[in-house]
C-alpha cells in the first residue's frame, strides 16, 4: 500500500477528489453528473486509508463516487425499506411495535455511495428538524406507550453538537417507556476526533440506557484511532454494536469478513447485522447476491467464534422490516409422534448440516 494519503479538510467536490489523486481526471465530467445529483464527503480520516495505486481499493469503492451510480436498475427505489409508508409525523418511522427510528439530521461526516437514504441526506436537502417538527415527533413518542427504544438515525446523530445531542438524550430519558436509546453511526471509523470526553458524556443519560450501533464493511477502517474512539464508549459503560453491508468488491470474501468480525471484537464491539445491499438507485455494482451471502455466512459459521457471528438480514422492499435470510442448517420431517401413553416424541427425520458440510440425524437412532 502506498503511504497514507493527507488532507487537511473534508473533500466535498470531484474537482478535489481529482487534485489529491483519488480519480482520474477524465472521469471529472462524468463525476460532476453524480455529484449534482448524490452528495460526496470524503473525510481525512478516510482518505488516508485510500490506496491511490489501487484501482479496487476496498476503502475507496465504499466513498469514491462512480458513474455506475448513474444507472438505476429495475427495482431500485429512491426509499428502498420503506420509510415513508411508517412515517407518521416527519422524524418518526414506526415500523416495529416496540421501537422507533428517530431522524434527527440528514448530513452525515462521510456519504456511502451504497446508501439508501441517498436521495434524503446531503447538501441541499433538509439538514435537520425544525423545531416544530421535532417537539411532534417527541410528542409522538410520548403517546405510544409501547415504544420501548427509540434509534437515533438520520443522517448521522453523531454530526450533532454535544450540547445539542444532550438536550435530545435528556428529553428522550424522560420519556417514561422509553429505556432503550440507541445511536446508528459512521463518526468513529470516518471521523473519529468527533468522539471527545464531551461528545461521551452527552451521551450518557439517567433514566435510559444507551446503545451504539457502529457501520463498518472493512477491517482497515478500525484504525488506531477509530479504535480509541470505540474505547472511549466502551469505557464510559456505552455497550456497542456493529452492522456491516455486504458489498461487492469490499468484504464480499470470508477472509474479509472474518478478520472485520474478530476485530469488532477485539474492540468490544458485538457483531449485530450484516445487510444485504438495499434496492437504492444507482447501487447495483456494489450488490452481492443473496447466494454469495448466505455462502459467506456459511464459511463465515466455521471459521470464527460465535462471538463473530452477525445476522444476515434482508429489508424486505416496500417497509415490511428484516428478515434474517442466512443458510439454512436444519431439514426433514417436523412432526411429531405420539406414544402410547399420551405423551409426544418427536419423529426420526431432522437432518442437521455442522459447519463441516457433514449432515447429521437428529435425534440419533438409537
Amino acid at each position: 500500500m502506498t503511504a497514507a494519503l493527507k488532507i487537511a479538510a473534508t473533500l466535498r467536490q470531484p474537482a478535489e477528489l481529482v487534485a489529491h489523486g483519488l480519480v482520474p481526471a477524465a472521469a471529472l465530467d462524468e463525476l460532476e453528473k453524480v455529484a449534482a445529483r448524490y452528495a460526496v464527503a470524503v473525510t481525512p480520516a478516510v482518505a488516508g486509508l485510500i490506496d491511490i495505486d489501487d484501482p479496487d481499493d476496498p476503502i475507496a469503492r465504499q466513498y469514491i463516487p462512480s458513474i455506475s451510480e448513474l444507472y438505476a436498475q429495475p427495482g431500485e427505489s429512491a426509499d428502498p425499506i420503506g420509510d415513508h409508508s411508517h412515517s407518521p409525523v416527519d422524524g418518526i418511522v414506526h415500523r416495529y411495535p416496540d421501537r422507533v427510528l428517530f431522524k434527527l439530521v440528514h448530513v452525515c461526516a462521510v456519504y456511502c455511495r451504497f446508501c439508501f437514504r441517498r436521495e434524503m441526506v446531503g447538501p441541499g436537502k433538509e439538514t435537520a428538524l425544525s423545531r416544530e417538527a421535532y417537539a411532534a415527533a417527541l410528542g409522538y413518542i410520548r403517546d405510544h406507550s409501547e415504544i420501548w427504544e427509540v434509534i437515533l438515525t438520520g443522517g448521522d446523530p453523531l454530526m450533532l453538537s454535544p450540547r445539542r445531542l444532550a438536550e435530545i438524550m435528556t428529553d428522550l430519558a424522560a420519556i417514561e417507556h422509553v429505556r432503550i436509546i440507541r445511536l446508528h453511526t459512521r463518526v468513529p471509523v470516518a471521523d473519529p476526533a468527533r468522539i471527545s470526553a464531551e461528545m461521551v458524556a452527552a451521551l450518557k443519560v439517567t433514566g435510559a440506557t444507551t446503545w451504539v450501533a457502529l457501520h463498518a464493511n472493512h477491517p482497515r477502517e478500525l484504525t488506531p484511532a477509530a479504535r480509541a474512539a470505540c474505547a472511549l464508549m466502551v469505557d464510559a459503560g456505552i455497550p456497542m454494536v456493529s452492522q456491516s453491508v455486504l458489498l461487492r468488491g469490499v468484504n464480499d470474501n470470508a477472509a474479509t469478513l472474518e478478520q472485520l468480525m474478530r476485530v469488532f471484537v477485539e474492540c468490544r464491539i458485538k457483531p449485530y447485522y450484516l445487510h444485504q445491499g438495499d434496492l437504492a438507485p444507482g447501487t447495483a455494482h456494489l450488490r452481492t447476491s443473496i447466494a454469495e451471502g448466505q455462502a459467506l455466512m456459511r464459511a463465515l459459521r466455521g471459521r470464527v467464534s460465535g462471538l463473530c457471528q452477525p445476522d444476515y438480514v434482508l429489508d424486505i422492499p416496500g417497509g415490511f422490516g428484516k428478515s434474517p435470510i442466512g443458510p439454512e442448517y436444519l431439514s426433514g420431517n417436523s412432526s411429531v409422534a405420539h406414544a402410547a401413553d399420551g405423551g409426544a416424541k418427536p419423529e426420526f427425520g431432522y437432518r442437521v448440516t455442522d459447519y463441516c458440510g457433514d449432515v447429521h440425524l437428529y435425534p440419533p437412532k438409537p
